[in-house]
């Protein structure tokens, strides 16, 4: 298929000199050109190819970006950044020094908000649309896209409560495929169901929220989208549009395997097949042994409970609800209620596995603290994609963790090296040898060990332990980046030891350390300010030493997208770079 349409697209308002039937062709243009670009460099594809027809209306029948349009998350966005000037870009989506995978206010004036969490849209349109009305521009238009299961958090909510009482220009429209990443969980789901079949003889809960509601339309109709829209813009108030579509529309294995193509990896444009991501006989990912080992220990402990906050793929909470689908629990993308119910069960005694990405985790900050460590209860966090995470950039690098846990009262602190670590600290922390609530963070990705799956033996808690002896100083290290410090010291005369527990410290072991070494290198693949090199150079300041310390990890700077690699290539944490700061201070 040639792009002739999509290539006399430079700018939105062109869109405006093509009629409907060239507006249907430009939208198959597109479509292949998303998949033909996503196939070899990767990145989300069944969310952008799900909304081709309503990207396309939406520019079409609003003047951006004069009119605001926020995409809620930004896994849909794909369309909206070749429409809007990026298409010679698009190559380079999601590569180091590329454009970012979702929408970026420095990137494009067209991207009016940047967003990689999910649910934040509406507050944010409204917010926006409020200060059009402050300045007196009652023209301008404000648009939010939020999917069904998006819609569903509390925050979205809020912003519904709140939109449904202001005299405000603003439309939401429900992009309802029934999936996010993984299928849609909730009342709310079954509600727009029934709405969709023609079944719901309730209030439309929109509606009672006082907007102006429409549809459900066909969200792959560009006629029918246009018109509406065209239709919606010409009322005051706040609107909603309930829009109907199929995630991976166009590409069949997309639509009939929507988790899965949600990210692919790379495939092959014509057939749809996968591409085999790498060789048999691997060590597996952190998730994998997290999910298979909960399992495990649910086999012969009947009060362990799993939640995730829509992400059972993701983390692999996916095996605890296959084998025990009355102990496992998606409670949809609301990481406030899953910490909290966690909460709720572990005050009956229940054993919580609360599984969370790291940078997901950040959104239910109050809840670790006024509901979990202020009442010690329990619960057991484990922080999936803690540090670098890649492509996906700095809304979802997992880097703040150890910071902003470190500073809570009753909480222990745990980061495995490898996946045997991992499984050994669940297991002590389900067989109760911790008196309170434990974070466990592990990376995104594979481990180190093809032999894990070994048998469980207890961690003595706030236990670090020394991995290489010598003379010259000390190197410090928590979690998965002891094995690339292991790489980069092997043959110098230098102790290495991996710390474990950021809190509590082994102040024992640190005590020997610092009477032994003058110098202390501390490295880690989180934020090094308030993380565990202010740990450590706390505890000296406490003990009086006078050590020179050096604390490696990750500026003070939001880190950008890439391949793991390439960033940690620019900020000096890659085995070389970490030898020549090590060899340069042995040297003194």
């Amino acid at each position: 298929m040639n792009s002739k349409l999509l290539d006399s697209i430079t700018e939105p308002s062109d869109l405006k000199d093509l009629d409907e039937f060239q507006l249907k062709s430009l939208a198959q243009e597109l479509r292949k050109f998303i998949i033909d670009i996503v196939a070899v460099k990767e990145g989300h594809l069944g969310a952008s190819l799900g909304v081709v027809e309503l990207t396309i209306a939406l520019h079409y029948v609003f003047d951006t970006p004069n009119d605001l349009l926020v995409w809620d998350v930004g896994h849909q966005a794909y369309g909206h950044k070749i429409l809007t000037g990026r298409k010679q870009q698009f190559h380079s989506n999601r590569q180091h020094q590329g454009l970012s995978g979702f929408p970026k206010i420095s990137e494009s004036i067209y991207d009016a908000f940047g967003t990689g969490h999910s649910s934040t849209s509406i507050s944010a349109v409204l917010g926006m649309a409020i200060a059009s009305k402050l300045k007196g521009d009652l023209k301008k238009n404000h648009v939010a896209v939020i999917g069904d299961a998006s819609i569903a958090s509390g925050m979205a909510f809020e912003g519904l409560n709140h939109a449904g009482v202001t005299d405000t220009n603003l439309l939401i429209v429900l992009n309802d495929n029934a999936i996010g990443i993984d299928p849609s969980v909730g009342a709310l789901k079954q509600y727009l169901t029934n709405v969709k079949t023609g079944n719901q003889k309730q209030d439309n809960i929109f509606e009672a929220l006082n907007f102006n509601y429409s549809g459900p339309i066909d969200g792959h109709d560009i006629s029918e989208l246009i018109q509406e829209l065209e239709r919606l813009k010409s009322i005051k108030g706040p609107k909603f549009l309930h829009v109907i579509t199929t995630k991976g529309k166009g590409l069949k294995q997309a639509e009939d395997n929507q988790v899965t193509y949600h990210a692919p990896g790379k495939f092959d444009a014509n057939t749809g097949d996968l591409i085999p991501k790498a060789p048999q006989n691997q060590p597996p990912k952190y998730q994998d042994v997290f999910g298979h080992t909960l399992v495990e220990l649910a086999e012969s402990n009947d009060k362990i409970v799993g939640i995730t906050p829509a992400m059972p793929t993701g983390s692999s909470m996916k095996f605890m609800m296959k084998a025990f689908p009355d102990r496992a629990f998606d409670v949809g993308i609301a990481e406030q209620h899953a910490v909290t119910l966690a909460a709720g069960m572990a005050t009956q005694g229940m054993i919580p596995f609360c599984n969370v990405y790291s940078t997901f985790l950040q959104r239910a900050y109050d809840q670790v603290i006024h509901d979990v460590a202020l009442q010690n209860l329990p619960v057991i966090f484990c922080l999936d994609r803690a540090g670098l995470v890649g492509e996906d950039g700095p809304t979802h690098h997992g880097v703040f963790d150890l910071a902003y846990l470190r500073c809570i009262p009753n909480l222990t602190i745990f980061a495995p090296r490898n996946e045997t670590e991992l499984r050994n600290i669940m297991y002590t922390a389900q067989s109760k040898e911790i008196n309170g609530p434990i974070a466990i963070r592990y990376p995104r990705g594979q481990g180190v060990t093809l032999n894990w799956k070994l048998p469980f033996e207890n961690i003595d808690i706030g236990t670090g332990i020394q991995l290489q002896a010598g003379n010259s100083l000390a190197v410090l290290s928590i979690g998965t980046i002891g094995n690339l410090v292991t790489e980069a010291i092997t043959d110098l005369n230098i102790s290495h030891y991996d710390i474990r527990f950021v809190k509590p410290l082994d102040e024992t072991l640190l005590h020997e350390i610092f009477n032994k070494y003058t110098q202390i290198v501390t490295i880690e693949d989180g934020c090094m300010i308030g993380g565990f090199g202010s740990a450590i150079s706390e505890f000296a300041s406490q003990n009086n030493y006078k050590n020179d310390i050096k604390i490696l990890g990750i500026p003070d700077t939001f880190i950008e997208h890439g391949r793991i690699p390439e960033l940690r290539n620019e900020i000096g944490l890659n085995p070389n770079q970490i030898r020549n700061v090590i060899k340069n201070l042995m040297k003194r």
